[in-house]
């Protein structure tokens, strides 16, 4: 048989789910491990509960100052998740003091936590009110100190957290001061050329490469070019966008000194195709790297008339049109065609960095 239904009296006893969230935050004040636990349950996939549980954030980080790994691990996993999605939390943790034992667990010997810490940044890291002290907080070089040294994870989600603090503009002399471009090319030779860690690396690369120091970091790194040119060739639709970027803005900046190393590594057919199948932005950029490059970098007398150059000056020229997507595919093949020695190059120096 079934229960019968719940007295008046009795449904009055239970406690309410206001007060029993705010037992749960009283828990965590006494240092309780898992009450901190269940605050990360609670807060995993509810932005109610994250909003609801905000009193704990306070006594959390106290928790992170915990010299027992445990509850260090459990506060720091609750806050992230206090974190998600709420911008008035991520404000209300950077106030109440997290980021000075968070900088610690960058720089802990175990790899979960911190990997659990670099996590916890990249979420703080895209509130535009925490981004300024995050920056003034010394975590930058940290954080590429991460992206060289760190586990998978968290290199991924440490170039993700750079990449947002370099949207203070400030920052990126900061950032090219530790010298991220080696392991921002070893993360992009390594990685899947379509995905949003290529994403955010090629769009901080971008931003670098405005500085003579980040274009000669760039081309002093073997391959380093060359994996740029790869996802303009295979990357998402936002990498290529980025890739372009970055390769418009060295030439850009000395077209006499970067449109030979730019050609040798096989741009040309990428930013073919970006001209009809890139975003609108890519379309711009490849059209405007395919005029700087334009010249070609060999004799005349080495080439048939029909060469690489007499393609690329007329395709922003030709490209435009109904039928510019049949126009493309017709001059793709011919830039094929004529250009077997710079594609041969180009296959045998891939194969030398695979």
């Amino acid at each position: 048989m079934e229960s019968p239904p719940p007295t008046a009296a009795a449904a009055a006893e239970r406690p309410s789910e206001a007060a029993a969230l705010r037992a749960l935050v009283d828990r965590v004040r006494a240092g309780e491990v898992e009450a901190a636990r269940e605050v990360r349950r609670l807060t995993r996939s509810s932005s109610r509960h994250r909003r609801k549980l905000a009193a704990a954030v306070e006594p959390l980080v106290a928790m992170l100052r915990s010299p027992a790994p445990d509850a260090g691990e459990a506060a720091l996993l609750a806050l992230l998740n206090l974190a998600v999605r709420d911008e008035r939390n991520k404000t209300k943790i950077v106030d109440a003091g997290a980021l000075e034992p968070l900088l610690g667990y960058l720089q802990s010997s175990d790899l979960n936590l911190q990997e659990y810490a670099t996590a916890a940044l990249l979420t703080l890291s895209a509130s535009s009110t925490t981004k300024p002290i995050i920056s003034a907080s010394g975590a930058i070089p940290l954080l590429v100190k991460v992206l060289k040294e760190g586990n998978s994870q968290a290199k991924n989600d440490s170039v993700m957290a750079l990449y947002n603090l370099s949207t203070v503009t400030d920052n990126l002399q900061t950032i090219l001061s530790v010298q991220p471009i080696p392991s921002l090319i070893e993360l992009l030779k390594g990685g899947k050329r379509s995905s949003k860690t290529t994403d955010k690396c090629c769009a901080l690369l971008e931003s670098l490469l405005s500085f003579d120091q980040g274009r000669a970091a760039l081309i002093s790194e073997e391959g380093g070019v060359l994996t740029i040119v790869e996802v303009l060739e295979e990357g998402s639709l936002q990498g290529r966008e980025h890739a372009v970027g970055a390769l418009l803005t060295m030439c850009e900046s000395d077209r006499n000194k970067y449109r030979d190393i730019i050609l040798n590594e096989g741009a040309i057919p990428g930013l073919l195709e970006l001209t009809v199948h890139g975003t609108p932005k890519s379309r711009v950029k490849a059209h405007v790297l395919l005029d700087l490059l334009r010249n070609s970098p060999y004799s005349r007398s080495k080439l048939p008339a029909d060469t690489l150059e007499n393609i690329v000056s007329n395709i922003a020229s030709q490209i435009d049109g109904e039928d510019r997507g049949g126009k493309a595919k017709k001059m793709l093949a011919e830039m094929v065609k004529v250009s077997m020695e710079q594609s041969l190059r180009h296959l045998q120096r891939r194969a030398s960095f695979a």
